[in-house]
């Protein structure tokens, strides 16, 4: 991390104001932390699907050009969900991919 030094010096207002952010920061950090790793297990998860879902087409012999014909989906999106460079798809996605391959996409809820 670089150190930053100002040439004006801070004044005495801005010093108490710095002070009660930075307590704030200190304050909010855990629970900032704690519910990003709550996304990244999510996305584990969501990589996961993702891998069973590649599983699932390589196991019928489909390629990605029989997904798209069968989803209507571009042949490039199918790829990029598979590898995990689409973060975010949508439920409607998964479904269509999941049927194309002959699988039921299913959604549940766990404790927190």
């Amino acid at each position: 991390m670089k150190r930053i030094i100002r040439k004006n010096r801070v004044r005495p207002g801005e010093s108490s104001k710095y002070a009660s952010v930075r307590k704030q920061v200190a304050e909010e950090l855990p629970d900032l932390v704690a519910r990003h790793h709550e996304r990244v297990a999510a996305g584990d998860h969501l990589q996961r699907l993702c891998e069973q879902l590649k599983a699932a087409r390589e196991q019928k012999g489909l390629s990605l050009a029989d997904v798209s014909e069968l989803t209507g989906m571009d042949r490039s999106a199918i790829s990029k969900l598979e590898s995990g460079q689409r973060e975010n798809p949508t439920m409607d996605t998964l479904i269509r991919y999941a049927d194309a391959v002959g699988k039921h996409l299913v959604v549940g809820l766990s404790d927190a």
